[in-house]
């Protein structure tokens, strides 16, 4: 999971990125607010810590401009201040933030508050998602993938961002055949520009982590003048 950090104060995110980089998340941190919607743009994460008093733009401004984007990723948006007031609070969650922490924090209930964020499914609109093939289990919700030894045993999947949403877009729809401006629909949407041959780039690396010999592909097989689908049976 991605986590943008927005904190103009250096030993706040400092804490925050060690609090949270030790419970496996990756970071980044921006220092302003045009800083931070120039990362959101750059890379959208899927969770932004947010403090409400930062340089340039403030953290309202950030949050209202965020949800007004269409066709980029909606992150979970936890916002920080050191205003204990209720308009306040009000004021951040009406601007579209989806949760408040108020300073001074516990580095503890902050990890919390994160897990709790991104548990929900309310971004995907549904309920907890597991899908299962005869050779892979993709859980949407926690982003976990993992590929079948024998009955017995898994192994689980070390993937990127993008090579997790690719795989489980096949893995959803096996058999389907899928173009490259398909995929680039489905993983980038309105947010790409370049060469549509960086689909190929991506399938490459995926077959490098699922593949038992990448060159003679099992799974994820190229249709020739078309792009590519995944063959494997769904598990009901």
């Amino acid at each position: 999971m991605e986590i943008l950090i927005v904190e103009d104060e250096s030993e706040i995110a400092q804490l925050i990125q060690l609090s949270l980089e030790k419970e496996g998340f990756s970071c980044r941190v921006g220092r302003d607010g045009v800083n931070a919607l120039r990362m959101f743009q750059e890379q959208p994460p899927d969770l932004i810590i947010l403090d409400l008093m930062i340089p340039g733009l403030d953290g309202l401004e950030v949050c209202a401009r965020i949800r007004q984007k269409p066709g980029t990723k909606d992150p979970y948006i936890l916002m920080l201040t050191a205003k204990g007031e209720e308009i306040d609070r009000v004021i951040g969650l009406s601007t579209g933030a989806d949760d408040y922490m108020v300073k001074p924090f516990s580095p503890r209930e902050l990890v919390a508050r994160v897990r709790a964020l991104l548990r929900r499914s309310l971004r995907q609109g549904g309920q907890h998602q597991v899908t299962r093939t005869q050779n892979f289990i993709v859980d949407v919700e926690q982003r976990t993938a993992s590929r079948q030894l024998n009955s017995q045993e898994a192994e689980t999947l070390d993937l990127t961002n993008l090579e997790f949403n690719l795989l489980s877009t096949f893995v959803s729809n096996p058999g389907r055949v899928w173009n490259r401006t398909q995929l680039i629909d489905k993983l980038w949407g309105d947010d790409f520009f370049g060469d549509e041959r960086v689909v190929d780039t991506h399938v490459a690396r995926l077959r490098k982590k699922i593949e038992p010999d990448p060159a003679n592909p099992l799974f994820i097989k190229t249709v020739v003048g078309v792009g590519y689908k995944f063959e494997d049976s769904a598990v009901t």
